[in-house]
């Protein structure tokens, strides 16, 4: 495990989780399931096989000091930090020049800040025989046994070749069906959700941006020249506003050609990727309804989702069906379940109002 590092993609808005998720407290610092943060959580699953100082966090400065409160084990030295949102490939790219710098033989796991996953012994498991396909020079993937005909995650479609018995070959990348097309592919059992977690060498997936994408590769390669330097903070800040945004998924995982996914059956994953994944995560009441104050009265109340900054409020619910109500200090937000992915339409409306002290 010497050269096993786990790096957290924690620079996100989570703008579909407004108006709990801020500018000054994203989605990552909020407390949804239990006492702790998401990042908190997913910190803690991986302790198991993660010494803290093989811990690396990418995000954006204004966020660097409260995720090293959050947990404060992992030193600030193992925070990379992102000037600007430029997408997953460039993190993934930053922090594998990071990883290379202090080790050679880096092999690294890509993981997020705000996925829930319940199978906390079979994640570790998971990661483990990843880490043994990557030293094998191997692009993995984890792959989710999907439970219904999503239409709101990407998919993964495998081949029928295996490796060791466990990983199957990427045929390809799919984007957001429509339900038919995942009916069918929840049918084929051919087809995992695309889980955005990945493992690899930081040197196989370095040369996988030389080869795909050149222009992001050529500006990695300065970043590192200047890793040691006086001078890294003024060079990256300059290099990476002339970076072009794109994710991992689109730049290098869809046209890669060593690709293999690990099928990830029984993990209890969710993604928390909008106010309705709260409904899979949470327990309800014999009527459906997911209320997270103690506080409340519900007089014929079906599948409600309430959720409040404020402990001490008094919720009275009376012939509410299908409804999302989340209350913060600032905001109410009431949307129909099922509709929650609208939200960021509503922040992109505030930007344009320049309300940006809801934001």
């Amino acid at each position: 495990m010497e050269h096993y590092y786990a790096v957290i993609m924690a620079g996100g808005g989570g703008t579909r989780l407004w108006p709990l998720s801020r500018k000054e407290r994203p989605k990552q610092f909020l407390r949804l399931v239990g006492d702790q943060s998401m990042y908190q959580i997913a910190i803690e699953r991986i302790l198991r096989l993660f010494r803290a100082d093989h811990i690396y966090v990418v995000t954006i400065a204004p966020q660097v000091e409260g995720l090293h409160q959050e947990f404060p084990s992992i030193p600030v030295e193992n925070f990379i930090i992102e000037p600007m949102p430029k997408g997953t490939a460039s993190v993934v790219g930053l922090a594998a020049v990071h990883l290379l710098e202090k080790d050679p033989a880096a092999v690294m796991a890509i993981l997020t800040a705000d996925h829930i996953i319940e199978n906390i012994p079979l994640f570790n498991e998971l990661l483990e025989q990843g880490f043994e396909q990557a030293r094998q020079d191997h692009l993995v993937t984890l792959g989710i046994e999907p439970t219904y005909p999503s239409t709101g995650y990407g998919y993964i479609r495998a081949g029928d070749a295996l490796i060791d018995g466990k990983c199957g070959r990427v045929e390809k990348f799919v984007e957001k069906p429509d339900e038919a097309t995942a009916r069918n592919y929840l049918e084929s059992g051919r087809y995992f959700w695309n889980s955005g977690m990945f493992i690899w060498k930081a040197t196989v997936i370095l040369t996988e941006f030389k080869k795909q994408m050149p222009d992001l590769y050529a500006s990695l390669d300065e970043i590192r020249n200047h890793l040691q330097a006086g001078d890294y903070g003024n060079v990256i800040k300059e290099i990476w506003s002339g970076i072009h945004p794109q994710t991992i998924d689109y730049g290098i995982m869809e046209n890669a050609e060593d690709v293999v996914v690990l099928p990830a059956r029984g993990l209890g994953w969710n993604d928390v990727g909008s106010w309705d994944s709260l409904f899979d995560i949470l327990a309800a009441d014999e009527d459906g309804n997911v209320i997270t104050n103690e506080k409340n009265i519900r007089i014929n109340s079906k599948n409600t989702l309430f959720h409040t900054e404020n402990p001490d409020k008094l919720l009275a619910l009376i012939d509410t069906e299908d409804l999302v109500i989340i209350d913060s200090n600032q905001a109410l937000l009431v949307c129909k379940k099922g509709q929650t992915q609208k939200v960021k339409q509503v922040v992109e409306e505030i930007k344009k109002r320049n309300l940006d002290s809801f934001l």
